[in-house]
């Protein structure tokens, strides 16, 4: 027992040590980070929560110029951000591309300035990539549905660069969690099952990760 607590506190000095001097933990060294807008961030937080390899998931504030912005700012436009949520993955559980599907097939990509119910540049779907190769693979599904055209009109995704993100209030996080009746309740009024079947009904979403290396 002696010889197990020496261990466990070999390794957590190591750790901090590493820490001190800015070197990263080899423990992390799989974990990457993604982040997405795909209208309201409750519902957004809940589909990535749901895919193994997924650590942990923010709601949170992206794009905009007002810093450390509120909820009440965002929500009633001009600050520039749109809701939006931040990935923390396992890079050897779950693929970057794989985070890219689900995304697409569960947000509406024809509308550039909203998200079902949900109305203004604040509910923008974006994809912020943090690195050239999320870059690469977002572009790569993107000019995928271009090409393969699943509906009628066009794609309206921005892909950027990523910017500061700033996390929402606490009474926002895992909402789907906190709050089920009424997360399910908003989800079921605010249409966005029925516009997702009614756009991906029959697409291979496989498609979208084609051609993506691991």
């Amino acid at each position: 027992m002696k010889i197990f607590f020496k261990f466990c506190s070999v390794i957590l000095l190591s750790s901090l040590c590493l820490a001190s001097i800015g070197i990263r933990s080899p423990f992390a060294e799989n974990k990457a980070i993604a982040t997405f807008a795909g209208g309201c961030f409750w519902c957004v937080e809940a589909l990535f929560d749901a895919i193994p390899g997924v650590l942990a998931t923010t709601s949170g504030y992206c794009g905009g110029t007002l810093a450390n912005p509120t909820y009440h700012q965002v929500s009633s436009g001009g600050t520039g951000h749109t809701e939006a949520v931040q990935v923390v993955y396992d890079e050897h559980q779950v693929r970057y591309a794989d985070l890219l599907r689900q995304f697409w097939i569960n947000i509406d990509p024809t509308t550039a300035h909203g998200q079902f119910c949900d109305h203004g540049d604040q509910y923008r779907p974006e994809i912020f990539v943090h690195t050239p190769a999320q870059r690469l693979a977002a572009e790569t599904t993107l000019r995928q549905l271009q090409q393969s055209k699943p509906f009628q009109e066009s794609v309206a995704v921005a892909i950027t660069d990523a910017k500061t993100f700033y996390p929402a209030e606490e009474s926002h996080q895992d909402y789907h969690h906190k709050n089920p009746l009424r997360y399910q309740y908003y989800r079921f009024s605010c249409g966005r099952d029925n516009r997702l079947k009614s756009l991906w009904d029959g697409y291979d979403s496989n498609l979208l990760i084609k051609g993506i290396a691991r």
